[in-house]
């Protein structure tokens, strides 16, 4: 019993020791490739544009972010379950990166999945959102990033609802909700 839970140690050991001093010290390169043009999906415009990668300093990161946002967005925290404004979001709107604006999920794939954070079957494109694996908990996990800003959001996991049959449980600090009326113009 005793040699299994050796063994168990030094492969969490050697899975944290792959990445994990990397995520904390907030290297983004794990996570995107800033080389050539990125193409995110713009709602306004109705397809994909051209976008530079938002690349700031840690120190600019702490200025421009709330505490909470910036230990979750780029030391890869996790807020506490059902801790997060963002779950009592009603009515139409946007999910947006709060890092770099971009847009990220749409209030029409959010559901409630009961695990305490915001969870979305599908993201507004995929080419807003990336994925890596992690191994800050000692066994891999799929990371959900911002596309742009190489912002850590959340997780994926495949226990969600149809169609897509995916979980993106997203840290809440992570976002911003623009409603849909948000644009709407009022005439007198």
């Amino acid at each position: 019993m005793k040699t299994t839970w050796v063994m168990v140690g030094c492969v969490v050991a050697v899975a944290l020791w792959a990445g994990h001093d990397r995520l904390l010290a907030g290297d983004t390169s794990m996570k995107k490739s800033e080389s050539g043009p990125l193409w995110v999906y713009d709602s306004k415009a109705g397809g994909l544009v051209e976008s530079a990668h938002v690349t700031l300093s840690e120190a600019e990161w702490k200025a421009k972010l709330p505490r909470d946002s910036y230990e979750i967005m780029r030391q890869h925290a996790t807020e506490r379950p059902f801790s997060c404004g963002r779950l009592k979001d009603r009515g139409e709107g946007t999910y947006t990166c709060k890092g770099c604006g971009l847009e990220l999920f749409v209030s029409d794939s959010k559901f409630d999945s009961g695990t305490g954070w915001p969870s979305f079957f599908q993201p507004i494109h995929t080419n807003n959102v990336g994925t890596t694996t992690d191994y800050l908990i000692g066994y891999p996990r799929t990371e959900v990033h911002c596309k742009r800003c190489g912002s850590h959001l959340g997780h994926v996991f495949e226990d969600g609802p149809r169609p897509t049959g995916l979980r993106y449980c997203i840290n809440g600090a992570s976002m911003d909700f623009v409603p849909a009326d948000a644009d709407a113009v009022k005439e007198p």
